[in-house]
Formats: C-alpha cells, structure tokens, sequence
C-alpha cells in the first residue's frame, strides 16, 4: 500500500499523469510550479521527490525530463483506494454564528479514502454546539464536507444564512421554500432570507 497521498501531491501527480498522456514526456518544473499554483519550484521538487518516497513515480536515471508513473499506484489514487489522505481543517462550525477560521492555517486532518469521491473539492470543520445529536453529530465532532451547491432533501449541509451566519443542518425543500431543520427536538428550524450553500457532510470523526 502506497504511502498517505497529501491534497498537493495528488493535485501534482493528476497533472503530471494528464500532461505525460498528451505530450509523452514529463512538464518542467517550471511548468508544473504554475499548473498546480506553486511559486516556487523548490516547492515542486518537494513534491515530486515525496511522491518518489512513496513510490508513485519514479525517476529516470539520465533524463530530467522524464518521471516514470507508477500507473497502478495512479489508479488506485485516482480511484479512492489510497488509505488515506489529509484534508485541511478548515475552522469551527456553531449554529447561528459566522464561520471561526481554524487556528493554525495550514492545519490538515487524515481522513479514510474512501470517505470522499475525490471529484470535488473537500475539507473538514469541527462541530460546536447539539444542533444534531439525534443524527449522531455531537459537540466536538470533525465533519467531512465536500464542496457542492446542488443538494438532496435530507442532506446534511454547510450553509451560509441571512447576515452571514453559519449552520450544519438538514436541508429540505418545502412548497419552494427552503427549510434549515436541527436534529434535535429542542431546536427550531430555519426559514432562511437568503442562503448559500457551501457543502454537503459526507464524513463523520469522533475523537475519544
């Protein structure tokens, strides 16, 4: 089983197997500095030398430009068969108030794999307060989320209401009205003015 595959190392390895597909031969450093959004290129040969550790690529002795992809390795990243991989931690979700940013910026959580579909954009935020105890969701709980903005009746979402308040609820469409409802019997739902929706929980962690 391959090492844990981080959020940049599996941004890098995806365009390096797109760019190697198209072109049959392996983008500069340079190049791969700008595709994946890096400054620098030291930052890249970090990257590509982690990805060599951990036995995704290889490199060929005799041939800068050329990086020999682990295709099974590849496959089973891309597929969500990897064990793990780390998501950033993003902040602090409390009903009612406005999303508190994570204190460390560059905070990341390990989360299973196969918890994420891998095609959108993922991150994690710890719960504070009850406002879903009776789906299991307590006060100090990492939750999973993956960006979207089309969701189901029933869906357990990150929205942004009214004066840019933030709530994990349950999200419901009633008589063309959205509706925010808690999952606790001691709690209202929400009628909201206005509402963007910033994600859908896909992933629960309870830490003892």
């Amino acid at each position: 089983m391959a090492g844990v595959l981080y959020r940049k190392e599996r941004e890098l390895l995806e365009y390096l197997s797109q760019f190697q597909s198209q072109y049959g031969y392996s983008p500069t450093l340079a190049e791969l500095a700008q595709a994946t959004g890096h400054s620098s290129k030291s930052t890249v040969h970090a990257i590509i030398k982690s990805l060599v550790e951990k036995g995704y690529i290889q490199k060929v002795d005799g041939n800068t430009r050329v990086l020999k992809i682990i295709e099974d390795r590849v496959k089973q990243a891309a597929h969500g068969i990897s064990s793990s991989i780390d998501l950033p931690l993003m902040g602090y979700i409390a009903a009612g108030k406005p999303l508190e940013p994570y204190h460390d910026p560059n905070a990341s959580f390990q989360v299973s794999a196969s918890m994420i579909s891998g095609k959108k954009t993922s991150y994690v935020l710890q719960v504070r307060g009850n406002s879903l105890i009776e789906d299991g969701i307590l006060d100090g709980d990492y939750v999973v989320i993956e960006k979207m903005h089309n969701v189901s009746n029933g869906d357990i979402v990150v929205a942004i209401v009214d004066d840019n308040l933030a709530t994990l609820k349950k999200y419901y469409l009633e008589n063309d009205k959205v509706v925010l409802k808690p999952a606790n019997s001691q709690m209202e739902p929400i009628y909201p003015n206005s509402l963007v929706i910033q994600g859908k929980v896909v992933g629960l962690i309870r830490k003892f």
